[in-house]
């Protein structure tokens, strides 16, 4: 037994790190530049893009060792640091070079977000480092810092207590509002505990929480060149692992949904879940068509009730299905089934009242085996085509 707090601000409720951001000027105004830090090297587990032009901090943290372990984590967003060859690379082993001349540094650790293509402006980012206050314990800074589209900051917290009334805490910090597609995001994520979690229990629950929530969203469709998510443990208070599953899924999933509310321009959230299917592999594939599908995410924004495009994402997936056995409805109003083919008045009338709604739901029975999985997605509005018009301005 154990008992899961939901707790107010973020990575400050976690023993073991320091955290600050500050602005070095890629922003005109508000943090850009940031930090997670430790004095005891942390463990570390990761999971990044399955784009194939990862980015250079992703294949600088490739260069380390397997189970290694770091005490600094650098941050910054407005530069992807994506697609600038081995000059990436090596920019991040000038700027450590220089900070390590300031601070004690095992194995650090750069994540970046923002424009693809351009090498980082490594005098700012070195001039920004008298800036940091490496004692500092500010969640709303370094969360801030990596925001670029996004409209708020993501951050959560829990504290844990377990049956011997021994606790940990775990909280992350989560960018995101565009590119988000199921195979990660655009996203940074670092989630940080105190629990003494062994290293292979750290990466087995990770995949599997990663599997459960940022990897069933999507935004637009596209996949990042710099999608990352991060566990990091200092590893100086109790550990259990049936707690810790239950509360990493739980920030995850918070987190992705979080994702999905802050897309870019999006004024719903939908859960396209689809059951009945032949097996769960097939079911997460027509889930995901739905919820990367423009058309669908067209029809939510005008808040039209257009079975069509749901059936024929479907479909066009190459799953198993039969138009006899399928049934779609949105909430608990049935808008299709063999016996239903055409929208009635009232029943349109119902479902349109449905998509008005901020969330709902549209659930797709198949009827062809017991599998089933939940996607989520939102809807594609005027406003991010003029969001992603003008993102380098």
């Amino acid at each position: 037994m154990f008992d899961i707090i939901s707790l107010k601000e973020g990575l400050e409720n976690v023993q073991g790190f320091f955290f600050d951001g500050v602005n070095s000027g890629f922003k005109k105004e508000g943090n850009d530049l940031g930090f997670i830090r430790s004095d005891e090297p942390f463990s570390v587990s990761a999971i990044f893009t399955s784009n194939k032009f990862a980015a250079a901090p992703i294949k600088h943290f490739r260069k380390y060792p397997k189970n290694f372990k770091s005490n600094f984590i650098l941050l910054n967003s407005k530069n992807a640091n994506a697609m600038t060859g081995e000059n990436g690379v090596s920019d991040i082993d000038e700027l450590f070079a220089n900070l390590g001349k300031k601070i004690n540094l095992i194995n650090p650790i750069m994540s970046s977000t923002g424009v693809i293509g351009y090498r980082l402006k490594k005098d700012k980012i070195i001039a920004a480092f008298d800036k940091f206050d490496f004692n500092a314990r500010n969640s709303h800074n370094v969360a801030t810092a990596i925001m670029t589209t996004d409209t708020f900051k993501k951050e959560l917290a829990f504290s844990v207590e377990l049956e011997n009334k021994e606790k940990f805490c775990i909280a992350g910090i989560c960018k995101g509002a565009g590119m988000i597609n199921p195979a990660l995001a655009t996203m940074l994520c670092y989630i940080a505990t105190d629990a003494k979690i062994p290293q292979s229990d750290m990466d087995e629950l990770l995949r599997s929480a990663v599997e459960q929530s940022f990897n069933t969203v999507s935004v637009d469709g596209d996949t990042s060149t710099n999608d990352t998510v991060m566990l990091l443990s200092s590893g100086v208070k109790s550990y259990d692992k049936t707690a810790f599953k239950t509360a990493l899924n739980m920030i995850t999933k918070e987190l992705s949904l979080m994702l999905v509310k802050d897309g870019e321009g999006a004024n719903k959230v939908v859960c396209f879940e689809v059951s009945g299917a032949k097996d769960d592999n097939e079911a997460r594939i027509a889930a995901k068509a739905l919820s990367n599908s423009p058309l669908v995410k067209t029809a939510i924004f005008g808040e039209d009730p257009n079975w069509g495009r749901i059936a024929s994402t479907i479909g066009a997936s190459g799953v198993e299905c039969d138009e006899l056995k399928l049934v779609i409805k949105y909430d608990d109003v049935l808008v299709y089934d063999k016996f239903n083919t055409e929208l009635t008045a009232e029943r349109e009338e119902q479902a349109h009242k449905v998509m008005q709604k901020d969330s709902f739901k549209i659930s797709c029975d198949l009827g062809v085996g017991q599998g089933k999985f939940s996607a989520y997605g939102c809807d594609l509005s005027y406003d991010y085509v003029k969001i992603n018009a003008d993102y380098r301005s």
